[in-house]
């Protein structure tokens, strides 16, 4: 085929394409994921990285279903903003927790776009921001011990023992240690305030980790983009393929338990 006939061809694909990037969100997502992946793109002959922002919301049947793919330059306070804001625009509605990494300014930005929605920080994560000042040797032993954190059936059960994992780290001389499980703990349990049956759902970032495989696997051979467009384009031709399987039409989880908890909630409000 001619350069000019595969150039049509990718025209109509990515017309497809960006109508299902930019369609109407309808119903409510009470849980919602987000993450950025970085992708090289070239810029005035250099290459740099470029980030793509992806959301994934679960919806009150249980399922989960990819709400947003943007392109971020930087997964800075700005980026995020917009990204909410536009996820708001098309219609997010229903959001009670925000699960994502503590990247730079976004847990500020969500209660600015969504007042009503809480912020968990991915645990995963959290344990690397305290392993990059804990030596190597000791890893092991600090990872055990924060991994004791979550595994409390309480909040307030969690904090003590976080408390007891501060004393102990600042008794091992981990001090830079201790003040970033003093500083980020209560971001890693805001789970607890939800159904202790999806607990293991979104305290953690797995769900969007496959994706991020999915996205790296296929964009690995490609090298640099020469814009930010055809990356996100890309991005959003494998994300489609995904949602389109088992991963977007099976039930991720039973929403029935967030439900009863919310239904409680007002009516100990009308009570009182």
């Amino acid at each position: 085929m001619s350069p000019g006939t595969i150039s049509n061809l990718n025209k109509k694909a990515y017309e497809h394409i960006e109508t299902w990037r930019t369609r109407p969100l309808t119903g409510e997502y009470p849980y919602v994921y987000v993450d950025g992946v970085y992708l090289k793109r070239s810029w005035g002959g250099e290459i740099r990285n470029v980030s793509i922002l992806v959301a994934i919301g679960v919806s009150n049947d249980g399922c989960r279903e990819i709400i947003g793919t943007a392109e971020g330059m930087k997964e800075d306070g700005e980026s995020w903003r917009s990204f909410f804001v536009w996820l708001k625009e098309r219609g997010l509605t229903g959001t009670r927790l925000i699960i994502g990494d503590k990247n730079l300014g976004m847990p500020e930005t969500i209660p600015e776009v969504f007042p009503d929605a809480r912020y968990q920080r991915y645990t995963v994560h959290f344990y690397r921001n305290i392993f990059s000042v804990t030596p190597r040797k000791k890893m092991k032993a600090v990872a055990m011990m924060l991994k004791a954190i979550h595994a409390q059936e309480s909040k307030e059960a969690a904090r003590e023992k976080a408390r007891q994992v501060a004393e102990k780290l600042q008794e091992m001389k981990h001090s830079a240690a201790t003040k970033k499980l003093q500083d980020g703990i209560d971001e890693t349990l805001t789970y607890m305030d939800f159904p202790t049956r999806h607990w293991t759902r979104i305290l953690t970032n797995n769900t969007i980790e496959r994706l991020n495989r999915e996205i790296k696997r296929r964009t690995k051979a490609i090298g640099a983009f020469p814009d930010g467009q055809s990356a996100l384009m890309l991005v959003c031709t494998r994300l489609r393929h995904v949602a389109e399987t088992q991963w977007g039409t099976r039930r991720y989880m039973n929403m029935d338990p967030l439900n009863h908890m919310e239904e409680d909630l007002q009516s100990d409000i009308i009570a009182g």
